[in-house]
């Protein structure tokens, strides 16, 4: 039975906090660590969300989203569609909260994350690529019950996410732009929503790879649209084939638009984190590093967010050699 999405409204700084109250004993709260690249170069620090216990920063929307399900909805279990990150994020929290969880796993997720959705307890149901995003827009998969949590058009997952944005502007008051990876769209909603109450003049740059993004050219036109000339790539946890309308006008209105960056760029990205802070970053997490050093954001200081650093470690040494 396909559920009905919530309204939508603005995510609300009280209920950013509330949040960070509910989801401290489950996340980390990461470092923010400068990057030294010397002389002229950008001010860029790196918010380190590879750190979270399933080394992404999905575990904050989760946690707080599986908080808030009702004994009802517990008892049921819990189900999301995933890539691998939001999998993780709420078979933790379920396992931690002693709910059972299945996720519809998107069949070409790396290897290393289907695994770990699989040792945090969750029973995976495989599908191809196209299957998961029409049961996304669905929010309904044949066979699975339980209670859906969305893996980003959820009001309570992008207000977890949203903790993030009080946790940087705490430790780098002197902000002047956060850049995130978008995938879904979640994690620019709940950082832009926190930072631009907190501070309007930061800019909240999304980044994406060119051979997936539709925020650019969504933002570009003023309307959400498809990106025709989408490829899959190793950057797996960020850039779909289209916004999905409802977190377009999520997005909008927290967020100021979308750099995009080459995979080289990116793998260039990857690398140089690897080098100078000894920091492993996914694909995704390395596309705000790699905006940041096309100078498009200005020369800072910026927060690149590592949204995270689930990689198969072979193909993070094949990338980065």
């Amino acid at each position: 039975m396909p559920q009905d999405p919530e309204p939508i409204r603005p995510i609300l700084l009280a209920e950013i906090r509330q949040a960070r109250e509910r989801i401290a004993g489950t996340i980390v709260r990461t470092p923010l660590v400068r990057l030294e690249l010397g002389p002229g170069a950008p001010d860029i620090r790196l918010k380190l969300e590879n750190l979270q216990p399933i080394n992404a920063y999905k575990l904050r929307g989760a946690a707080n989203a599986v908080a808030l399900l009702s004994d009802a909805e517990r008892r049921r279990g819990v189900w999301t569609i995933s890539a691998g990150n939001a999998g993780q994020g709420v078979a933790y929290a379920a396992r931690a909260a002693g709910v059972p969880c299945t996720v519809v796993a998107i069949e070409t997720a790396p290897a290393a994350k289907l695994e770990r959705m699989k040792a945090l307890g969750a029973k995976l149901v495989p599908v191809p690529y196209e299957v998961a995003w029409k049961a996304l827009d669905d929010r309904a998969y044949p066979g699975v019950e339980g209670t859906f949590v969305h893996p980003f058009d959820d009001h309570n997952f992008i207000t977890g996410h949203a903790t993030m944005g009080l946790e940087i502007l705490e430790d780098a008051p002197d902000t002047a732009a956060v850049i995130v990876a978008i995938g879904g769209g979640g994690l620019i909603t709940g950082v832009g929503s926190a930072v631009k109450a907190l501070k309007p003049s930061i800019r909240v740059w999304g980044a994406e790879p060119e051979t997936a993004a539709p925020a650019a050219l969504s933002f570009e036109r003023g309307s959400p649209q498809v990106f025709s000339a989408w490829k899959a790539s190793f950057v797996d946890g960020a850039g779909g084939q289209s916004p999905f309308p409802r977190m377009w006008q999520r997005m909008k209105p927290v967020a100021d638009g979308s750099i995009v960056v080459t995979l080289e760029e990116t793998k260039r990205a990857m690398r140089l984190m690897a080098e100078k802070s000894r920091v492993i970053a996914e694909g995704a997490g390395a596309l705000p590093l790699a905006a940041a050093l096309t100078g498009k954001a200005g020369p800072g200081p910026i927060v690149a967010v590592v949204s995270g650093g689930n990689i198969d470690l072979k193909k993070f040494s094949e990338l980065v050699a």
